[in-house]
């Protein structure tokens, strides 16, 4: 993998998703002759599922609003962002001939609200520029100075110039997101940090009168963990808590930091202590409650359960404006939306580089940042793909980004 005084033009990028293929079209781009390898039948099978509730590409905002989204991150990672933003994912996009809109939230989804048509046209280009693809091909380390593959013909060795490491984190086993490279890049001496789950859902141990709500979405609510606010959706499942609403506290619960719930944030203290203080007749506490505050079923299962024993006296509206959330953490990483962990900031250099491995670059969620749903994780997979393949093919063209 040194460079060497011949101009070294073959290019291996292991992993399909989007990191990869972005990975792919720029190292093609640059004239490399480029092979993708993948452990699973096709390509994208993450990005397709992701396409399934819309495929939210990116958010449409100022730079400085978007980059404050991602924490944790290398700056080699934060210079691929500000190198491939929002308006440059657009654009792409739309080169593949897939026309976008940006919803009121700002995020932007592909027209055709599903993931499938943008990789066909992505695969056609890759295809169109000269990129191999080799699938079912299990990637289990260097033998020889080669890369080793576990195919559905046996063992098959891969040499290469240069290789851009695009395996994922460690979510979605069954998608190709397992994170067992990790064990491999330790071996080669390259620094890592342990897998933990982001944008998950919270386990909850519900009492048994709390199943006739699962499925129930909860809206009207604020989230309160370390120091934030958060407002959005969630819904009450067997498992505990999950949704758009509830993934924002992940890093909070990971830190520790104790979770409340604001379940009637546009009310000020004093109105739901008012209401709360009319006479309640023959009325149980729990209709009362509903009738004061008009609280649906969902906000209402959740105060009575996390709420109890409910004081009777002023501290209820307290309650109401500060519940306390009893939970057991996040969910298990297999069902986390993202991970945070893999190569640790500083095994890598400013292209992305492994210090430990020349000619060997890394991209998405491999690396250890952490960022929202709302498009992020995928601008962030896309930038750094790119990012790490130029300064790949620069390598092994003998030059500099």
């Amino acid at each position: 993998m040194a460079r060497g005084a011949k101009v070294a033009r073959r290019a291996l990028v292991i992993g399909g998703g989007p990191a990869g293929l972005m990975a792919a079209e720029t190292l093609a781009r640059a004239g490399l002759s480029v092979i993708v390898a993948d452990a699973m039948p096709s390509l994208g099978r993450k990005f397709l599922m992701a396409g399934k509730s819309g495929l939210n590409l990116t958010t449409d905002a100022p730079l400085a609003d978007f980059m404050h989204a991602y924490t944790g991150a290398p700056e080699p990672f934060i210079a691929a962002l500000r190198d491939f933003g929002p308006d440059a994912v657009q654009a792409w996009v739309r080169g593949l001939g897939q026309a976008i809109f940006t919803g009121t939230s700002g995020r932007v989804f592909p027209v055709a609200m599903k993931a499938s048509p943008l990789l066909r046209a992505w695969l056609a280009r890759l295809t169109a520029l000269g990129v191999e693809r080799r699938t079912r091909w299990r990637w289990q380390g260097m033998r020889d100075g080669g890369f080793r593959f576990d195919t559905p013909e046996g063992p098959r060795d891969v040499a290469a110039d240069v290789c851009v490491l695009a395996l994922g984190g460690a979510s979605w086993r069954r998608l190709g997101s397992d994170g067992a490279w990790i064990d491999t890049l330790a071996g080669l001496g390259v620094d890592t940090v342990p897998f933990a789950a982001s944008n998950a859902g919270l386990s909850v141990d519900w009492p048994p009168q709390m199943a006739k709500l699962f499925g129930t979405p909860v809206k009207g609510t604020a989230l309160h963990a370390g120091g934030k606010v958060f407002r959005g959706e969630f819904v009450i499942s067997a498992r505990g808590l999950e949704g758009g609403g509830i993934y924002p506290v992940s890093p909070m619960i990971r830190a520790g930091d104790h979770l409340t719930l604001d379940l009637m944030p546009d009310w000020p203290l004093a109105k739901v202590a008012d209401r709360l203080s009319r006479p309640r007749g023959k009325a149980s506490l729990s209709n009362h409650i509903r009738k004061a505050l008009r609280l649906d079923p969902g906000r209402l299962g959740l105060l009575m359960t996390f709420g109890r024993p409910l004081p009777v006296d002023d501290r209820l509206a307290a309650r109401v404006k500060a519940l306390p959330v009893r939970h057991a953490g996040l969910r298990p990483l297999d069902e986390a939306i993202s991970t945070v962990g893999g190569v640790a900031p500083g095994a890598v250099d400013r292209g992305l580089m492994l210090r430990a491995v020349l000619g060997m670059f890394v991209a998405g969620e491999m690396l250890d940042w952490d960022a929202p749903t709302g498009g992020y994780l995928i601008n962030g997979c896309l930038a750094s793909g790119r990012w790490a393949a130029r300064h790949a093919a620069a390598f092994a063209q003998g030059g500099q980004v």
